[in-house]
C-alpha cells in the first residue's frame, strides 16, 4: 500500500498562526515568478497556509533572482519582488518528479493534506501529474492550472496550449497591445507584469468560488487560468465593438474623447500631472473650475468626440491646459484643482507614494523580517481591507528549503533517518 494511502490527513493551520478568512485551508504551490505564485500570496496574507515547492538545481524560485537585488550583511542577496510575494509561506525543496517513486509519496502525500493545488509548470503531464491522479488521491482537492494559453481539458488547439507565454506576449497576443502608446508610433505593452498580477487575482477568484462549491457538493474540481484571457476579459468593448458593428479602436496616447478634459501635462517644477474627466457632466464640471468660457468651450465642440479633440477648438483647450500648469507646480495645480473636485493627480514616484499621508494611516506600508537577509524589511501591505479579519504578515520571504524538513516530519510523518536517506537520493535537500 502507497504511503499516502495509509497516512491520515492533518487539520491546517500546522505552522502559520491562526489569522484571516482563509485560516484552515492549505495550499500547496507548484510555480515560479508571478502569477501562480502570486495567487498563492494572495491567499496566503489571508490565512491560508502555503508549502511552496522549490527546485534545489534551479536554485528555487527564479524570482528569488530577479534584479536589482538587495544585499544583506553576510553578503546575500535576494531580489525585492521576493521579498514582497513571498512572504507567509513555507519552502519545502522536492524534486517533483512522479517517475521516481519516492518523490511521488511525497507529493501525493502533500496533496492529500492540502485543500488547493496551484501550479504554472506547463510540463506536469511529463512529471507524471494528471488530474485525475490528483483527485483519486483527494476528491475535495481544488487543481488550479495558471498558464498562458490554457490546458487540453479546457479546448483549443494543442500548438496553442504548448506555446511559451510571457506578459507582454499575453498583450500582443488578448488585443491590448495594439491599443497602447500612440497612433503615430509602435504599440507598447504594459511594464510591471500586470497580466501575471491580473491572471494570479482571476486565479484566486476561481479558487475561492470552487471552495465554495465544495462545501455544497464535497466535490473538488479543476480551474484553468490564462494570461491571455486574463486580459481578454479586461478589454472593455473591444469585442463588442468588433463583433457587432466592426469597430476596431486603435492608439489614441494620453488623447481619449470618454476621458475629456484629460490628458499627461508637465509642470513648473519638472513633474507631470494626470488631468481626466468623464462624460459631460464631468466636462463642463472641469471647464468652470479652470475658469474658462462653457460657453464656448462645449463637450460636443471640444473634448466629446475624436473630432472634437482634434478641432480648432479642441486644440485650443489643451493649449490653455498646458499654460495653466506650465505656470504651476504638480503640487499647487493639483491642490488648487482637488479644492474644485477635478480628477486630478501628480505623476508620482515611489517616494511620493510612500511619503504620502492618506496611505501611511490607511496602513499600506507593513514590516516584517526577511528570512534572507536576516532584518526588517518594509514592503507593501493588504488589498483588500477587511474589518474583522484583516491580512497580516507572520513571517517574510523564506530561504531556499527552510521549512523541508519540519513539513516533513510534522505534516507527513517522516523520520529523520527517512529524511538524511531522501538526501542521500537528492529528492530533497
Amino acid at each position: 500500500m502507497n504511503r499516502w494511502e495509509t497516512l491520515k490527513k492533518k487539520p491546517a493551520p500546522m505552522f502559520v498562526p491562526e489569522f484571516g478568512p482563509l485560516s484552515g485551508i492549505r495550499v500547496l504551490l507548484n510555480g515560479s515568478v508571478v502569477a501562480a505564485p502570486f495567487a498563492a500570496t494572495m491567499m496566503s496574507d489571508f490565512g491560508a497556509e502555503v508549502i511552496a515547492l522549490e527546485r534545489a538545481k534551479v536554485g528555487g524560485d527564479s524570482a528569488r533572482h530577479q534584479k536589482p537585488q538587495i544585499a544583506g550583511e553576510d553578503g546575500s542577496h535576494i531580489s525585492g519582488a521576493w521579498m514582497q510575494n513571498a512572504r507567509n509561506k513555507l519552502s519545502v525543496m522536492l524534486e517533483t518528479n512522479l517517475n521516481k517513486e519516492e518523490a511521488k509519496e511525497i507529493f501525493l502525500s502533500l496533496i492529500k493534506n492540502c485543500d488547493v493545488w496551484i501550479e504554472n509548470m506547463v510540463w506536469v503531464k511529463k512529471l507524471g501529474i494528471t488530474d485525475e491522479l490528483l483527485l483519486e488521491v483527494n476528491p475535495g482537492l481544488i487543481i488550479c492550472h495558471v498558464s498562458g494559453y490554457g490546458t487540453e481539458a479546457f479546448g483549443g488547439e494543442e500548438r496553442q496550449l504548448s506555446r511559451a507565454c510571457y506578459d507582454p506576449l499575453a498583450q500582443a497576443e488578448s488585443g491590448w497591445c495594439l491599443l497602447q502608446g500612440f497612433p503615430d508610433k509602435p504599440p507598447y505593452y504594459a511594464q510591471q507584469y500586470v497580466g501575471d498580477y491580473l491572471s494570479g487575482l482571476f486565479a484566486v477568484n476561481g479558487i475561492l468560488m470552487a471552495l465554495r462549491s465544495r462545501e455544497i457538493t464535497g466535490k473538488g474540481q479543476v480551474i484553468d487560468a490564462t494570461l491571455v484571457e486574463s486580459w481578454m476579459r479586461v478589454m472593455d468593448d473591444n469585442y463588442c465593438l468588433w463583433a457587432e458593428s466592426r469597430i476596431q479602436k486603435q492608439r489614441q496616447g494620453v488623447k481619449q474623447s470618454t476621458y475629456q478634459p484629460g490628458g499627461i501635462f508637465p509642470t513648473k517644477d519638472g513633474k507631470f500631472i494626470n488631468l481626466g474627466a468623464y462624460g459631460k457632466n464631468a466636462f463642463d464640471k472641469v471647464i468652470q473650475a479652470f475658469g474658462f468660457d462653457a460657453n464656448v468651450y462645449t463637450y460636443e465642440a471640444a473634448g466629446g468626440s475624436k473630432e472634437a479633440l482634434e478641432s480648432g477648438l479642441g486644440r485650443e483647450l489643451d493649449k490653455k491646459f498646458e499654460e495653466f500648469f506650465m505656470s504651476h507646480t504638480a503640487k499647487e495645480a493639483a491642490d488648487l484643482l482637488m479644492e474644485q473636485r477635478v480628477g486630478v493627480a501628480v505623476i508620482a514616484d515611489c517616494e511620493d507614494v510612500m511619503s504620502e499621508p492618506h496611505w501611511q494611516k490607511r496602513g499600506d506600508w507593513v514590516k516584517y523580517e526577511d528570512q534572507t537577509l536576516g532584518r526588517e524589511i518594509t514592503a507593501f501591505g493588504f488589498v483588500p481591507k477587511l474589518s474583522e479579519t484583516p491580512g497580516q504578515v507572520w513571517r517574510g520571504a523564506p530561504y531556499l528549503g527552510q521549512d523541508t524538513e519540519a513539513v516533513l516530519t510534522k505534516l507527513l510523518d517522516y523520520t529523520p533517518e527517512d529524511i538524511a536517506a531522501l538526501k542521500g537520493k537528492g529528492i530533497i535537500d
